[in-house]
């Protein structure tokens, strides 16, 4: 079941929305998010932090906003 949801994130002082979506993987999660018409996918780890999995060319996103992003749904989740 996937369920798709908009993002809200403050990065940099700015108030930032992206496209996201809830996707089951057997017993745990991933959520996708919409960057730059670029996927990138989310799950959490041992600690219900959350990492970005690896991307291919992920280089035109700074490694800060996908912290940001991380954190923002860790913060869901609690």
């Amino acid at each position: 079941m996937n369920e798709p949801f908009i993002l809200a994130v403050n990065y940099q002082g700015t108030q930032h929305e992206f496209k996201s979506r809830f996707e089951r993987w057997g017993y745990t999660h991933r959520i996708a998010v919409l960057i730059d018409e670029m996927t990138y996918t989310f799950e959490p780890d041992e600690e219900s932090n959350y990492r970005v999995l690896s991307q291919g060319s992920s280089t035109d996103v700074e490694i800060s906003l996908l912290k940001a992003i991380a954190e923002k749904l860790s913060q869901l989740s609690v």
